[in-house]
């Protein structure tokens, strides 16, 4: 009776070593982060003021136009037409004018405009201690744009995370210019 005990544990545990494996890399792709940063002269007032509001993206040098519906209302809808030509459609997820933040969601990504999925994005504002700058930080989280295995090289993990890093260091760059030069 113990012998069988035995065999049957022994079957069970050489099952597990071989599916587990399999399993492991049968997930799918991962979550992916980026986060750029970037210091400008000018108080985080002024300039919450300028990016502040969900409806207006004037700001941003990759914008072409906004149509939105305004305010700052949780769940308003923007559709932001880049100056390649790509729409990209994005909601308000949280607003916060108090901590100066905003987060934006964009559940459905044209991947030819930007090669990832389930895309979200934070925008803070914050005071640099012991002087009258501000940090502006753009958080974003997102998976890559093909959601299955083995994945297609425009779709991949490294095209998704070079495809953010680059939208967002034109983005701070831009803002630190218009911000500062007063455009």
């Amino acid at each position: 009776m113990r012998e069988d005990s035995v065999t049957r544990s022994l079957v069970a545990l050489t099952l597990a070593l071989t599916v587990l494996p399999g399993i492991a890399l049968a997930h799918g792709p991962s979550r992916q982060k980026h986060a750029t940063s970037i210091e400008v002269d000018m108080a985080p007032a002024a300039v919450w003021q300028k990016i502040g509001n969900f409806d207006d993206l004037s700001w941003n040098p990759l914008v072409a136009s906004v149509k939105a519906e305004p305010g700052n209302a949780v769940n308003s809808v923007r559709e932001v037409t880049l100056k390649d030509g790509g729409v990209l459609r994005q909601e308000l997820y949280k607003y916060d004018a108090k901590r100066m933040s905003y987060q934006i969601q964009m559940p459905e990504v044209d991947t030819a405009v930007l090669p990832v999925t389930n895309y979200s994005e934070f925008l803070t504002v914050k005071p640099v201690a012991g002087s009258e700058k501000s940090e502006i930080e753009i958080r974003s989280a997102y998976y890559r744009g093909y959601p299955n295995n083995e994945p297609p090289e425009n779709l991949n993990d490294k095209a998704a995370n070079d495809a953010v890093a680059a939208m967002q260091e034109k983005v701070v760059e831009g803002l630190k210019a218009s911000l500062e030069n007063g455009s």
